[in-house]
């Protein structure tokens, strides 16, 4: 059976409880917060004024009045620091420290099945999700290839115990490997406040509701989409070197040392080196070099959407 799961310890959960808690995230972030409930999570991110990303999230609810924020854990600091700032306008309240709750990736083409035969309800759709006590399921794809479980490691680890006698150990580094070749970027802290929504393809992957209100960065975002065109778009790439470019690091095409893109994200498939970049369009046919301009070769893998312009 193909199904793996792994402990994502890159990742953290950022829990927000009190009845305003939606209205507040409705206006400070990218996405539609107003519709989100225990069967609906949604993707987005957190700007600032000039429109860069402070960090991207998955948003869930994980019981009444309790929502998480999942996200890198090297950004988690500096975006709690930044809702603690609004938040205390609002009837909600953020909690930083805890760590009780912990995130689980599963993926591989027996995923759902291998949890269904848990006795776990699996989401039918994209973002959709289920939950019980202690626990909170979300797929990431139409198909249930690729999910993930959100679990209170303290008060109700059965769950995990379960998903480990079930399914087969999996490395984060193939986990990541996935999510690049799916074309889905992530702000780690190295990256926090470079990108606009639009560097990372956030306008086609559901991370922007451009028909909702106003937020931070919401002017210039909505500009860009709607009287501009993106200089750089996210690209999932192989790189001919055996070891993995850390965020941030720039591209170059060779003989010129103007960059023209960054490293968003990088991870492993089998003996491949995978990365996902930010880039012009130019840079990208002419062959991206990590680093420098002489530096290791990028190739071009397909994405898995369409990119319009």
């Amino acid at each position: 059976m193909n199904a793996q799961f792994v402990l994502l310890e890159q990742e953290s959960l950022l829990h927000i409880t009190g009845p305003d808690t939606l209205k507040f995230l409705q206006g400070q972030t990218t996405c539609d917060a107003a519709a989100v409930t225990a069967a609906q999570a949604v993707v987005g991110a957190y700007c600032t004024p000039k429109g860069r990303m402070v960090c991207d999230f998955l948003l869930g609810q994980l019981g009444e009045e309790h929502y998480a924020l999942r996200l890198r854990r090297s950004v988690a600091d500096v975006a709690a620091s930044t809702f603690g700032k609004y938040i205390v306008f609002s009837k909600a309240d953020i909690a930083p420290e805890r760590s009780d709750w912990q995130v689980v990736g599963i993926w591989g083409e027996s995923s759902a099945q291998a949890l269904s035969e848990l006795g776990i309800d699996v989401p039918g759709g994209r973002y959709q999700s289920t939950a019980g006590e202690g626990w909170l399921l979300v797929q990431l794809d139409d198909e249930g290839h690729y999910l993930e479980a959100w679990i209170d490691m303290q008060e109700h680890s059965a769950h995990y115990d379960r998903l480990r006698q079930a399914l087969q150990a999996g490395d984060a580094n193939a986990w990541n490997g996935a999510q690049i070749r799916a074309g889905i970027g992530r702000v780690e802290d190295t990256t926090s406040e470079m990108f606009l929504p639009q560097d990372l393809n956030y306008d086609v992957t559901s991370h922007v509701n451009f028909s909702k209100g106003c937020y931070t960065g919401q002017e210039i975002v909505a500009r860009l989409h709607y009287r501009g065109k993106a200089k750089r778009r996210a690209y999932p790439t192989v790189a001919a070197t055996t070891e993995q470019p850390a965020a941030g690091v720039a591209l170059y095409t060779a003989g010129k040392s103007q960059s023209v893109g960054t490293v968003v994200n990088s991870g492993r498939d089998g003996d491949q080196v995978l990365c996902l970049v930010s880039a012009t369009r130019e840079g990208l046919q002419q062959g991206l070099r990590v680093g420098s301009e002489d530096g290791p070769l990028l190739e071009a893998l397909p994405l898995p959407y369409v990119l319009e312009d």
